[in-house]
């Protein structure tokens, strides 16, 4: 199972999202679910770098099926409209899959 964790800051402003797992919907290298997690989670975090200001920290483990990244500071108008995109494509995947293969938790710091 995929877990993602995304962190917001007290006055709701995201401060980092964690993907950890494999979803184990099939074998590996045949995993439609875990495939579609890490296109956005990787698309978001080229975007962020590619289209907006913000600065981000981005940890990587393929091994451990870790991603995780945070802002460096409060994100932009645009990087939070990329992490809401991002968002709504995870819960869009939730929805058509369930809770045995994905996980989605919300935190305040």
């Amino acid at each position: 199972m995929t877990s993602i964790i995304f962190t917001k800051t007290s006055n709701d402003a995201y401060k980092s999202i964690e993907c950890n797992g494999h979803a184990g919907f099939d074998d590996y290298g045949n995993d439609i679910v875990c495939s579609a997690i890490s296109v956005l989670t990787i698309n978001t975090i080229n975007s962020l770098d590619t289209l907006t200001g913000d600065e981000i920290d981005v940890f990587q483990d393929e091994d451990k099926g870790i991603i995780r990244f945070s802002f460096l500071q409060e994100p932009s108008h645009d990087a939070d409209l990329l992490i809401r995109s991002f968002e709504l494509g995870i819960e869009s995947i939730y929805q058509q899959y369930g809770k045995k293969y994905l996980n989605i938790k919300f935190r305040r710091e």
